[in-house]
């Protein structure tokens, strides 16, 4: 049963799609771009349909967001044959059970963190056999499943049922064998939805995840657990990663989760690595299902290897999964599907009295189709007039000036700004004139089809590889500061495993839900670079897009340090190396997810005060 945004993008060279038809994606289901490429085959089935259309499927990857999926899709009919009465691995003695209800209480401790809260009315689509359901009921849920499988439905219920007898209550949950499309569920009725393992299935997983925010209330939660392309297994196994399966339509990493959440209507997204519960004996259980070259042999041998209490030791281990949680963004309202963002400018301004005032002018005039601009002026108390000059457009409608009681560095300013940012999407604008504005449109195209959450405005893009800064008569300075950019480029591309060009760009531009579950110190030049590594450390991939600039000099006002910022640079770099972030453990310290981007600002920050 194909939903309505399904088939805008699935179809058959006869029109129609039957049973044994394999439906073909026309544009990808992320950033319906229709640069699907092939990267490689897999396996098919193994039915009497799939022996007359050939036994490969073609693993496509889409140029412009890099979402990965197959392309055709198994047929109906082969996904029923898959899905049969045997597909979930099962003991006599209930090890399989002991750990999926093991892991699936990891994931009701991970949903309690996240929330500040447990308890409630929890949807799990894809329930399966029912082990996550009799847990969430323990730990207070009032739980609804929808299971596909009927032979999984039936045994979820009778688990359903034996729990509530063990507990001497009624029974305590609903499984309805159906698809999300066909079930009949009431909107905006549950607290929290978990698709455990699911998503990668669904032939539109975005059509999936909007069907799902509909469900949920409007502070609702959604945990999900699936695959990732980031995972060690997927490195090491390369294209016989185990995960490639034909039932799995789609594979994601956690850029191409993220943005599809972002999509569908979600925010404060917060991935983590997917730990399960597992044993020797269920893993080799699992590769002799589902076989992979040489790996299946490897596992086998080392299991026949192994004494039996060894085998069935579990243990929480991270081995192919991400678990991602997010809850309702409140700004896309009852329709997920938004025609209109709203783009938060940030400027810091200290003494920049020259270029502040024609800076504004011309950030109010810029006008973006379909993109409503707030502007977020925060000034550190300047000596050449700065503040007067900003204090005048402190009553536009669009501009929040935010003056600070004395300067403590440019980070510190860009930080207190994205603390007062409301926007969808926020952009980093210095107030010195160096960058040329126009280039915002094509800065935010990216973001604002949801093919990325972050760009960076490359000045080394295009021609402009290595002459970015031109002093007037000052070639030695010029050539010194380029080969400095060189320099501390190369540290981060190998620290940080990247290949930019410009890592120490202004023009950063990124969703401003990317911020959720992070903390910033930084208060100098250096937050330009501890702001870029967060984001690439909780998943994000920055893309680079060449912009225009025009570098001015020192004699003209430029405030970098020559001496004191490179060691500042360098003790940055070093200590984000060294230093690991924890999304999920700053949201958790909080009532409810913030984006704690002033968590080292001192008492006397009180002083702030927002003029508009």
């Amino acid at each position: 049963m194909q939903s309505t945004e399904e088939s805008t993008t699935l179809m058959t060279v006869g029109g129609e799609i039957g049973e044994t038809d394999r439906p073909m994606q026309t544009c990808c289901p992320l950033c319906r771009s229709r640069r699907l490429h092939y990267a490689f085959s897999i396996p098919g089935p193994k039915t009497a349909e799939n022996a007359a259309q050939g036994d490969g499927l073609r693993v496509v990857r889409c140029d412009e967001c890099r979402f990965m999926l197959l392309n055709p899709q198994p047929s109906d009919a082969e996904l029923r044959s898959i899905y049969s009465a045997d597909y979930f691995l099962s003991d006599e003695q209930g090890h399989a059970e002991r750990m999926k209800s093991s892991t699936a209480r990891g994931y009701l401790e991970m949903l309690s963190r996240y929330r500040g809260s447990t308890g409630g009315r929890l949807l799990e689509v894809g329930c399966g056999q029912g082990e996550g359901m009799v847990e969430a009921a323990a730990a207070g849920y009032e739980i609804v499943g929808v299971e596909i499988s009927q032979s999984s439905a039936d045994v979820a219920r009778d688990r359903l049922a034996m729990a509530s007898g063990r507990s001497g209550a009624t029974a305590s949950g609903t499984v309805h064998c159906s698809t999300l499309e066909e079930v009949d569920l009431a909107e905006a009725s549950f607290d929290v939805c978990i698709l455990a393992d699911v998503i990668e299935h669904a032939r539109d997983p975005l059509a999936m995840l909007r069907r799902i925010r509909t469900l949920l209330k409007p502070d609702g939660v959604l945990l999900i657990a699936t695959p990732s392309l980031d995972s060690w297994s997927a490195k090491l196994m390369k294209r016989s990663w185990m995960e490639f399966k034909p039932e799995h339509l789609s594979y994601f990493d956690r850029n191409t989760l993220q943005n599809m959440l972002f999509l569908a209507g979600f925010s404060d997204t917060i991935v983590t690595p997917g730990y399960k519960t597992l044993n020797l004996d269920y893993v080799a259980g699992h590769f002799e299902k589902f076989p992979v070259p040489m790996f299946s042999r490897l596992v086998r041998t080392t299991s026949r290897l192994l004494p039996r209490r060894l085998r069935r030791r579990d243990v929480r281990v991270v081995a192919s999964g991400m678990v991602a949680m997010t809850r309702v963004n409140p700004a896309a309202g009852e329709q997920p599907i938004r025609k209109q963002h709203t783009l938060s400018i940030v400027i810091p301004a200290f003494n920049e009295s020259a270029t502040v005032g024609p800076l504004l002018d011309a950030v109010l005039k810029k006008q973006i189709p379909n993109l409503a601009i707030e502007v977020i002026v925060v000034e550190s108390n300047s000596t050449d007039g700065t503040r007067q000059i900003v204090e005048e457009y402190a009553g536009h409608p669009r501009v929040t000036a935010i003056f600070e009681d004395k300067p403590r560095g440019k980070g510190h300013a860009v930080r207190t700004g994205l603390n007062a940012a409301q926007g969808d999407f926020v952009l980093i604008q210095d107030a010195d004139l160096e960058y040329d504005l126009e280039d915002y449109d094509v800065l935010l195209e990216p973001l604002i089809t949801g093919r990325e959450a972050i760009v960076l405005g490359s000045r080394h893009g295009g021609d402009a590889w290595w002459k970015m800064r031109q002093f007037e008569r000052q070639p030695i300075t010029s050539a010194f500061l380029n080969f400095g950019h060189w320099v501390f480029t190369t540290l981060v591309n190998v620290l940080f495993r990247q290949k930019l060009r410009d890592p120490f760009t202004m023009y950063k531009v990124f969703r401003r839900d990317c911020l959720a579950g992070l903390e910033f110190y930084c208060n100098r030049f250096d937050f330009d670079y501890e702001l870029l590594i967060k984001l690439i450390r909780k998943g994000y991939k920055p893309i680079e897009i060449p912009v225009n600039y025009r570098s001015r000099s020192f004699k003209e006002g430029k405030k970098v340090s020559t001496f004191r910022d490179p060691i500042n640079w360098l003790r940055a770099l070093a200590w984000l190396r060294v230093t690991r972030i924890d999304p999920l453990g700053v949201v958790a310290r909080s009532a409810r997810p913030t984006i704690a981007t002033t968590a080292s600002l001192g008492s006397d920050d009180a002083s702030l005060r927002n003029a508009a």
